[in-house]
């Protein structure tokens, strides 16, 4: 197939070539950029900032991801709301687009997949590949070595535990984990008295900052 039907098959999540000569060199393109950026020295937020907003689809203002960042197409795809925080070594298959919402967390060596190949030899045997977006929602938390297989959803205010592998969709304000992932229970008024175990929480948002709660008398 030429170029601009591979393209098109690309973005569709249908069956194509990723070694396509023009998605190649656009490829390439992108992770020169890349490359740049995991090589940005710590003191130079601002400038780290401004190769993510020429790097990303989208990116919020406060967002922030810790080199070093992985990606097959340098974020070209990605697209991150406000206040998004990524910790070390952030893996981003985005051959398609990724998704996520404002203030979400993620924990570090997280792997965000949109691209999968199909079972049949034959066709894996010329490197055949589709591409199915992922979404997650804001606020959600992502703990460290997570797996997000291609085409699932996480709804907003969701917890994933570390480790776990998503290979379905999780819904919004649960607490979820596993091989595979699932929900194991909903977010509650326990939450809201306990932050981890037995520990009570101790502290309230008052205009949107982190306060200690006032002393009983």
């Amino acid at each position: 197939m030429d170029s601009k039907e591979a393209r098109q098959r690309m973005m569709e999540g249908r069956i194509y070539p990723p070694g396509d000569e023009e998605i190649m060199a656009e490829q390439v393109i992108c992770m020169q950029k890349l490359w740049e950026y995991n090589r940005i020295e710590p003191k130079d937020m601002d400038k780290r900032f401004a190769k993510l907003q020429d790097m990303f689809a989208e990116i919020g203002e406060g967002s922030y991801i810790e080199p070093p960042l992985h990606a097959n197409f340098g974020g070209k795809h990605v697209h991150f709301g406000k206040n998004v925080y990524a910790n070390f070594n952030l893996t981003l298959v985005d051959d398609s687009h990724i998704y996520v919402g404002d203030n979400t967390m993620i924990g570090p060596n997280v792997t965000i997949a949109t691209g999968g190949h199909p079972i049949d030899p034959a066709l894996r045997d010329v490197q055949a590949q589709f591409n199915l977006e992922v979404h997650i929602g804001r606020n959600v938390w992502i703990g460290g070595g997570c797996i997000l297989v291609p085409g699932v959803l996480i709804g907003d205010n969701t917890v994933i535990g570390a480790g776990s592998i998503v290979t379905k969709d999780i819904p919004a304000n649960v607490v979820a984990y596993g091989n595979p992932c699932r929900v194991i229970r909903e977010i509650g008024e326990h939450d809201r008295q306990y932050y981890y175990r037995d520990r009570k929480v101790d502290v309230e948002v008052r205009d949107g900052r982190l306060e200690p709660l006032p002393e009983q008398e």
